[in-house]
């Protein structure tokens, strides 16, 4: 029970505290004289430790191949404060979600590229083995987590889902935004919430590093797909550098090295994208707004 303890503590702690500025200290490079500074933003995929030890790794290689330029990731607490940087241009290079992507493009970004795997960006819902639970409707009445209102896979996927399974979200369930994937994936373990919504990345990285725990839950509803994050650049910065930040991100997949920091993300590659490539999202977005809740788009 101890070590239970503290590994909740640890998972349910991701979601807030300041955590952000010490993992940028420890982790990031130290620029070389005279190079000039770009800030990288990656949307709060897992706590910010983790998303260090995964990204870091990809964004060095960057800079030691790109001579003048330094590089510097920035992780954000929770999605609020994610957004407010992305929407007030601090992030030169950033990898928002879809939703997040698609705002930003009236925040004086483009789209360059995206994740590949699109098969793998979509919302699962999970439930306790033992809860039960065996249709949709079931969750009348019950808590559903989620890491944040503007995450799409992990949240508005989930929410059309219920809303097209019979369930109206801003009626019939408690909505509960617990501001991380691994603290909505807790709270379904423990037993706070009847449910919790996340996407496959984390759930899969979960299920790696606890196993045992893993166990208890299933995956009981899988949504349709959209296109995966995407990576923007903000509008003033040199086309010839996004040019080369691009070339190298689309050739991890060329070298063993490259492969084994894709493998830790986890995916397959990175691939060229444009504004074009998200209106799926815009339409997705659409229909959400004008039948679940009303969002911003």
């Amino acid at each position: 029970m101890y070590r239970w303890g503290l590994l909740l503590a640890a998972l349910l702690l991701t979601g807030c505290g300041k955590q952000e500025e010490t993992y940028q200290a420890q982790l990031s490079q130290t620029p070389a004289d005279n190079a000039k500074e770009y800030v990288v933003g990656i949307h709060p995929l897992h706590n910010p430790k983790r998303l260090f030890e995964i990204y870091q790794p990809i964004i060095s290689h960057i800079e030691q191949n790109i001579p003048g330029a330094h590089f510097k990731l920035e992780a954000s607490r929770n999605y609020e404060e994610f957004d407010k940087k992305l929407y007030s241009g601090h992030f030169d290079f950033a990898m928002p979600n879809p939703y997040q992507t698609v705002l930003s493009l009236k925040h004086g970004y483009r789209v360059f590229g995206k994740m590949g795997d699109d098969k793998n960006f979509r919302g699962i819902i999970l439930v306790r083995k033992d809860s039960g639970i065996r249709t949709v409707r079931d969750l009348k009445g019950k808590k559903i987590a989620y890491p944040a209102a503007t995450a799409l896979a992990a949240t508005l996927m989930p929410q059309y889902y219920l809303h097209t399974h019979g369930i109206d979200v801003n009626r019939d369930i408690e909505n509960l935004y617990v501001g991380s994937q691994e603290s909505s994936i807790m709270n379904v373990l423990r037993g706070h919430t009847a449910a919790g919504a996340t996407w496959p990345l984390p759930w899969n990285t979960f299920t790696q590093e606890h196993p045992d725990l893993a166990a208890q839950l299933e995956i009981k509803w899988q949504t349709e797909t959209l296109p995966n994050n995407a990576w923007v650049v903000r509008a003033d910065i040199p086309t010839e550098l996004t040019a080369r930040f691009a070339a190298l991100l689309f050739g991890l997949n060329a070298s063993p090295a490259g492969l084994d920091m894709l493998a830790h993300v986890p995916i397959s590659k990175f691939e060229p994208a444009s504004n074009e490539s998200y209106q799926p999202v815009r339409e997705y977005l659409k229909v959400f707004s004008a039948t679940v809740r009303p969002i911003d788009y």
